[in-house]
């Protein structure tokens, strides 16, 4: 069985620019025959939406929506389009994560109360948030989320701090709606992805320097890069990984298994 993906409809969040990760999912995902659905973050000015529509507009997509994710109105919007539009939907890209500089550094009990609840408001809560509002357009055919995670997740990664909280309450919520969606033939998974030079990860402090570490520890001798965190999504979405849920896929070159 070759990896296809026409005739499905794919909504991808996240996309800031050419160096997203979710940026190298929406390309493998349309290689592989899906329509897709991409959304922006809104601003007063609509520079987010100006960018990500010139990077997009290549790949066709046929839904074009902002989302803020701290907006419940806007996120029942967005499966409201996607519901006019198209009808159903079968897979469900999850790129959303932020917290505070401020509160990725120094001393974990320093977190702010505020900044402890934006990230896990942004990069933990949106993802049962969006599972919600897609949940009844997969209802009928069944489905496929992703969502990106972290190994600051599982272990301390320096200057990461409460967005490791943040992943790990992720990893949980992977499991809690795979148990959930599982009967509706809805399957939900994350990719544990190695450190890769994007404006999220910009905001992590030694950020080359994980990436150095990667390229002299792990297996590979090298990080991975968005094409494949790309593949890796895309075989997810898949028929291929029909047996497949509730699961943190790690594409990190092997990383993990090393114990430095």
């Amino acid at each position: 069985m070759l990896l296809d993906l026409t005739g499905k409809k794919a909504l991808v969040t996240g996309i800031a620019n050419n160096r997203s990760i979710a940026w190298g999912i929406a390309q493998q995902l349309h290689a592989a025959g899906a329509e897709l659905g991409v959304t922006f973050l809104p601003d007063e000015k609509g520079r987010f939406e100006k960018k990500v529509r010139e990077l997009v507009e290549p790949l066709n997509p046929t839904v074009f929506v902002p989302c803020n994710v701290q907006d419940d109105e806007q996120i029942e919007t967005v499966f409201k389009t996607i519901a006019d539009k198209w009808g159903n939907l079968d897979i469900l890209i999850h790129c959303l994560a932020f917290a505070n500089r401020d509160d990725l550094s120094g001393d974990f009990s320093s977190t702010s109360r505020g900044g402890f609840s934006t990230a896990l408001e942004i990069s933990s809560y949106s993802l049962p948030a969006l599972a919600k509002g897609a949940k009844p357009l997969m209802m009928e055919n069944g489905g496929a989320i992703v969502t990106l995670t972290y190994l600051g997740g599982v272990k301390v990664i320096p200057n990461y701090n409460v967005m490791g909280v943040a992943k790990a309450a992720l990893e949980t919520s992977v499991r809690y709606l795979a148990a959930e969606m599982g009967p509706n033939n809805i399957r939900v998974n994350a990719i544990s992805a190695g450190p890769i030079r994007t404006l999220a990860s910009s905001a992590v402090g030694g950020i080359l320097d994980m990436i150095h570490h990667v390229e002299e520890v792990a297996p590979l001798r090298r990080t991975v890069t968005q094409q494949e965190v790309g593949n890796a999504a895309t075989f997810l979405c898949s028929d291929l990984a029909s047996g497949i849920t509730g699961q943190v896929l790690y594409v990190d070159s092997g990383y993990e298994i090393m114990g430095m």
